[in-house]
């Protein structure tokens, strides 16, 4: 099996310009490198993709590329640079990208030209949250600069090209995949699961996660026993209720379980917009300590102060 290691680049409405709501970003260039099952890189691919909608470069991204609009009325159209990559990725691989956009913004625009969609279920490697999670302990929003950079990685070409960034994007993965590389997939989620039969549910070392169907909204999501239910993310048995599920943010649910066998399990629920208006929920259980546990417990404590205060504020009545 080989590593698509891509990168893309895309424009947008520039100011005072209302944006395309089938379209708010289109691509204007596809860069990737091939790599091995030993992480050589064994071919590259870089096209720019001549624009239909945003023709003129959004300031911001004028800013941030190598080329202008005379470079971008070259390219060919996004359907012929699009299959042409397709192609050239081959029959066994799995897609590498930094971040989680690249791949939500490339079948986003396949959709725009009516293009068939890729294959669902789509595993893929979020390189950046693996970097993230086994280098930098702060947290999964790393730039790339700063990932190469401290891998020592040397820099013999300029960021912010999709071919030069999908490169060092490979180099990072080269330099440091973990051993259990083969459980750090993560699952694709601009087509998500539409029905029960569909729905995701995916065992990891570490944690477990569960993409389900979509519901009307979060009340009727909150309301699916099975989706509220908690198990141990290693054995699958039924957890004890530490903490029950309790609204942390206006998109997310938290919960601590303990499992007799393997200790206290957290659990996140995160609401996400499906594109018919509808929500889905990302559900995850992980292992978690006293520690952690606590500072669950002082968030709902926190959380259960201000609604008092706003409660009592509300009661107050003043004079004209």
């Amino acid at each position: 099996m080989n590593y698509i290691v891509f990168d893309l680049e895309w424009n947008q409405a520039g100011s005072g310009y209302e944006p395309n709501p089938k379209l708010p970003f289109e691509i204007i260039e596809i860069g990737a490198v091939k790599m091995d099952s030993n992480f050589n890189i064994i071919d590259t691919y870089s096209s720019i993709v001549k624009p239909r909608i945003y023709k003129r470069l959004q300031q911001h991204v004028r800013e941030m590329l190598n080329y202008d609009e005379a470079t971008l009325r070259k390219g060919r159209p996004f359907d012929m640079v699009c299959r042409e990559f397709l192609k050239w990725c081959g029959e066994d691989y799995i897609f590498c990208t930094w971040g989680s956009m690249d791949l939500y913004y490339l079948q986003n625009n396949m959709d725009f030209y009516y293009m068939r969609k890729l294959p669902s279920p789509l595993k893929y490697y979020n390189i950046q949250q693996i970097y993230a999670d086994t280098v930098d302990k702060e947290g999964s929003i790393v730039k790339l600069e700063r990932a190469v950079e401290f891998l020592q990685i040397p820099i013999d070409r300029p960021f912010h090209s999709a071919v030069n960034d999908a490169y060092y994007t490979g180099l990072v993965l080269a330099a440091k995949h973990p051993k259990d590389l083969e459980d750090r997939y993560t699952y694709d989620i601009y087509n998500n699961p539409k029905d029960k039969e569909t729905e995701i549910i995916a065992y990891h070392k570490r944690y477990m996660e569960h993409i389900s169907r979509e519901f009307p909204d979060k009340i009727q999501a909150m309301d699916d026993r099975d989706l509220v239910s908690t198990y141990c993310y290693k054995c699958n048995k039924k957890l004890s209720k530490k903490i029950k599920w309790f609204s942390s943010s206006p998109n997310s649910y938290v919960c601590v379980g303990k499992c007799w066998s393997h200790g206290l399990v957290s659990g996140k629920i995160k609401f996400k917009q499906a594109k018919d208006g509808n929500v889905f929920v990302i559900k995850t259980m992980q292992p978690t300590d006293k520690k952690g546990m606590e500072q669950v417990k002082a968030r709902q404590n926190e959380l259960r102060v201000r609604r008092q205060e706003k409660r009592h504020n509300k009661k107050i009545t003043y004079p004209n």
